[in-house]
């Protein structure tokens, strides 16, 4: 049985461990933004032995690019992207610490396996929402990588920030069992 749950980031080994598949979490605090490009840039940093630009420990990073913000607006819609395309990455950040991904689509055994290692979870943001989801944004500042331009490291304030719980720390895919489900109906 699903729940709805607040949590503010930072998140602790304990606020991930709570969280089961199906869950409705509402995310307020810090998030940081960070697509592909960006997430090869810390890959690359990691491996040379260079510190990051950001403290990832207990962080969520949201897989977004957004587009330019509207006038008196912190930012522009704001929806997921594919988060496969970070897979080859998320591992060692899961490692160092990250407690959060959001993003859209499914994500490889690999990082479920290490999810459930470390004690993270995959959130789902809706996709096609990006515009209603920007209205959760409350302040948004690029903070690392501003020659990505919409893929630059942002961080990001903001209030009820709507996701679903995707794969838990005990290694659950909400796909998976959601599949299974429908075929034994």
């Amino acid at each position: 049985m699903s729940q709805e749950i607040k949590l503010t980031t930072p998140l602790t080994t304990e606020d991930v461990e709570k969280l089961r598949i199906g869950d409705k979490v509402l995310l307020n605090g810090v998030l940081f933004t960070g697509r592909d490009a960006a997430h090869k840039r810390l890959f690359d940093l990691i491996q040379d032995g260079k510190k990051l630009p950001i403290d990832i420990k207990g962080q969520v990073i949201y897989y977004v690019g957004p587009t330019p913000a509207k006038p008196g607006k912190p930012i522009g819609s704001a929806g997921p992207t594919t988060s496969y395309r970070m897979d080859p990455y998320s591992p060692k950040l899961i490692e160092l610490g990250l407690k959060g991904m959001i993003g859209k689509g499914n994500r490889s055994q690999v990082v479920v396996d290490v999810m459930k290692q470390f004690k993270a979870v995959y959130f789902g943001a809706t996709g096609g929402a990006g515009a209603l989801i920007a209205k959760r944004i409350k302040k948004a500042e690029i903070v690392a990588y501003p020659d990505l331009g919409p893929e630059a490291i942002r961080r990001l304030e903001v209030e009820d920030f709507p996701v679903t719980v995707i794969n838990d720390t005990k290694g659950n895919d909400l796909y998976v069992e959601g599949m299974r489900q429908y075929a034994e109906e």
